[in-house]
């Protein structure tokens, strides 16, 4: 990203083919979305063309102040909860016809991994947690409890109504903070279609303690269902387990700031069912 004047930021992936359909898919769905939400959002003002220079779609939109709450995390508890809560309510709607869909976020968590691979990510995630807690020092979340709760989401019933907006991408990285205060949201690039527990799992990453989670739970209606509830947990654990393996990755690409909210986020989803 390059700031472009006080207002602006270009942004250029880095990646290939994935990140110009999400870059597309940004620019085409967001303005849209842009207006309904409550905390400010890139909203994308010029798209760049692939050329001999840079043979990729490349972007221009607003740029959003704050400190991505991997670095700063949100502090201000119900008020931090409440703005989650009132952002994911808006950003929750009806999608239309012809809205990008993801094979893995929004679908049923069963589908996201399974046989072999979830084997492996619980081996590593549980290796990554080592590693975390000890550089932290602080406490391993218990392993047979982040099982039990994984497997109570993929047997909770699934989402049987409309596919819903959803941000796809909600880790704190993506997530800014103010004053200990959620003051933006920014990373469009996952932006799908389905269930809204995919999103509403970010509260255990995003949010500093038990009663913020239930803060926000209260204030947010569809955090109510008891089903969806589950399955959120099941893709808290999903996110824990990603932004484990990043923050664990070493260099280059490895994030190591990512590395403690993810393991404080278990931590507070096994004292949820203690």
């Amino acid at each position: 990203m390059w700031r472009l004047g006080d207002d602006l930021v270009v942004r250029i992936p880095w990646q290939t083919t994935s990140a110009d359909t999400q870059l597309l898919n940004e620019h085409t769905w967001l303005p849209t979305l842009a207006p309904l939400l409550p905390l400010p959002v890139p909203v994308p003002q010029r798209l760049g063309q692939p050329s001999e220079r840079y043979p990729h779609p490349w972007i221009v939109t607003t740029w959003v102040s704050g400190t991505p709450a991997d670095i700063a995390p949100a502090t201000s508890g119900n008020l931090a909860a409440e703005a989650l809560a009132t952002f994911l309510t808006s950003l929750h709607q009806p999608a239309p016809a012809g809205a990008p869909e993801d094979s893995v976020r929004g679908g049923p968590l069963a589908q996201a991994v399974k046989g072999a691979a979830q084997k492996f990510m619980f081996t590593a995630m549980a290796d990554a947690c080592d590693e975390v807690a000890n550089a932290e020092q602080k406490p391993t979340p218990d392993p047979q409890a982040i099982r039990s709760i994984w497997d109570d989401a993929v047997a909770a019933p699934q989402w049987e109504g409309q596919p819903l907006w959803l941000h796809g991408d909600l880790h704190p990285a993506n997530v800014l903070t103010s004053d200990g205060d959620l003051c933006g949201v920014v990373d469009f690039g996952d932006m799908c279609t389905g269930d809204p527990a995919f999103d509403l799992a970010a509260c255990w990453i995003l949010l500093p303690d038990m009663k913020a989670i239930e803060h926000f739970r209260s204030a947010c209606p569809l955090a109510a269902d008891h089903a969806t509830w589950r399955r959120a947990r099941g893709w808290a654990i999903w996110r824990a387990s990603g932004s484990l393996a990043v923050a664990t990755a070493g260099h280059p690409g490895g994030k190591p700031s990512w590395g403690p909210p993810a393991l404080d986020s278990l931590q507070r989803l096994t004292e949820s069912v203690a």
